[in-house]
């Protein structure tokens, strides 16, 4: 499974990164909303932070629906508040993985999105 991780904290990158290789992925890392447009194709998930330079998460998510990409989309974030799940899964993503990540949950999160 190929996942691009949109995240420009650079810690949250890695640990992303780190973890999801060790369960067999192929991560592709992006820091921002503009590099995950460029990047997006051949992915099979995408794990997207809100808090991003210039284009924010929910733009970027918007941007790749209107460029046709139809892969799921979780948001991946510390806005861990009721409202902020509920307003982001009605924004259009597809998924919700809550900052700080659940090391042993993150593999099975990710997959979840592909059923």
């Amino acid at each position: 499974m190929r996942v691009l991780v949109v995240e420009d904290n650079e810690r949250n990158l890695k640990l992303a990164r780190d973890v999801l290789s060790h369960a067999g992925c192929d991560v592709v890392g992006a820091g921002s909303g503009e590099e995950a447009l460029a990047l997006a194709a051949g992915v099979d998930v995408i794990l997207m932070d809100i808090n991003l330079p210039g284009m924010n998460g929910v733009e970027a998510l918007a941007a790749l629906r209107a460029a046709g990409v139809s892969v799921p989309v979780a948001a991946f974030t510390a806005h861990a508040m009721h409202d902020d799940r509920d307003r982001l899964l009605a924004a259009g993503f597809d998924g919700y993985i809550e900052k700080p990540v659940d090391v042993r949950a993150l593999p099975g999160q990710v997959q979840a999105l592909l059923s």
